[in-house]
This record gives C-alpha cells, structure tokens and sequence, in this order.
C-alpha cells in the first residue's frame, strides 16, 4: 500500500499544479474523498477473506460488532468501501499516517501562495 501512495502522491502533486486555477475547492474535496474511497477498496481486496477483513478492522480500532458486520457483509467492495464502519476505522488522520496527500491541502497551500 506504501508503494500505491508514493505514486499516486506524485501524480497528485501533478494535478494540483493543474487545479489550482481553479476558484473553488469543491471539486477537489470530492476528488479526495473518491481516491480515499479508491484505496479503501484496494485494502479490502488485500485482506480477501472475511476473518482477515474482521481481523484487520479490529485491529484499526473498530469495535468487534462493526468489524464482524462489515466482513460478514455480502456487498461489493466498492459498496463496503463506503460504509460508516470503514470511514471510522480510517478516517483522514490513517491516510495522513501513511502519507497521502490531500488536493484540497496543497490547493489550500498553494491558493496563499498567489
């Protein structure tokens, strides 16, 4: 997962530099919650099975009844991705931890800049 964040970190800095001739943040915050929702997924799909999903939750700090409700779920990972219990379990400050960075963060930064 370091790995996936170091190159999408470079792509984004890219973008940013794109963006930032933008007036409004609005579409970058949507952007940052949908690559979030990206790499939420990805780490579903790492875990594959459900007691190493339950496991891993668990280990994130969910309770044991959300973690067992989210990896018993039937749902997709995309839909599973979206789910109150997996923005809990890795809200902003888990993907800051790993270092992903934030468009509306660098727009913000780069926005005082002008």
């Amino acid at each position: 997962m370091e790995e996936r964040i170091e190159r999408l970190n470079a792509y984004l800095r890219g973008w940013i530099g794109y963006f930032r001739l933008i007036d409004t943040p609005s579409p970058l915050q949507s952007l940052d919650e949908w690559i979030r929702r990206q790499l939420l997924m990805c780490l579903l799909k790492q875990w594959k099975r459900p007691k190493a999903i339950r496991r891993n939750l668990i280990t994130l700090g969910l309770p044991t009844e959300w973690a067992k409700m989210l990896s018993g779920s039937r749902k997709g990972y995309w839909r599973r991705a979206l789910s109150p219990q997996m923005n809990k379990a890795t809200g902003l400050a888990y993907w800051r931890e790993r270092g992903l960075f934030s468009l509306a963060d660098l727009y913000a930064v780069l926005r005082q800049s002008l």
